[in-house]
């Protein structure tokens, strides 16, 4: 799982910077593989499936950051 972790992670951050880059008149992902194109589309639903699988796997990802309590 940590490798699927290490995708989802990445993409999520491609996703975001393509975000930041759309707020300024330009997109990371369409200049790459080109406007409407099909590669540019599965990238954009593997964005959303990578963040979807994060939002699932969160609470145990949290659960790992956590401070053990002393008694």
């Amino acid at each position: 799982m940590k490798t699927l972790d290490l995708i989802t992670k990445v993409l999520i951050i491609v996703g975001g910077l393509n975000w930041a880059l759309h707020a300024l008149n330009a997109n990371l992902v369409d200049g790459i593989f080109g406007v409407d194109s099909m590669l540019s589309k599965v990238v954009y639903i593997l964005v959303g499936l990578s963040a979807v699988y994060q939002i699932f796997t969160l609470k145990q990802t949290a659960k790992q950051y956590q401070p053990v309590k002393q008694y």
